[in-house]
């Protein structure tokens, strides 16, 4: 199972750990997945997306 949201396609980002001397190293940044059962065509499926995702799903929802 890969660490990509289902909703919003968000992913992993790579970047730079910088220490206090000001040396990188490379360190990644995983999404922020979270399993949520939503009724989708009037059936309860488990997705995984990301919790700023929901919070989107849930403001647009109101």
């Amino acid at each position: 199972m890969s660490r990509v949201c289902q909703i919003s396609g968000v992913g992993r980002m790579s970047g730079n750990a910088r220490s206090h001397s000001n040396i990188a190293t490379r360190r990644v940044w995983n999404a922020n997945l979270q399993k949520y059962r939503m009724n989708i065509n009037g059936q309860m499926v488990t997705v995984r997306m990301t919790a700023r995702a929901h919070r989107a799903l849930l403001k647009k929802a109101k």
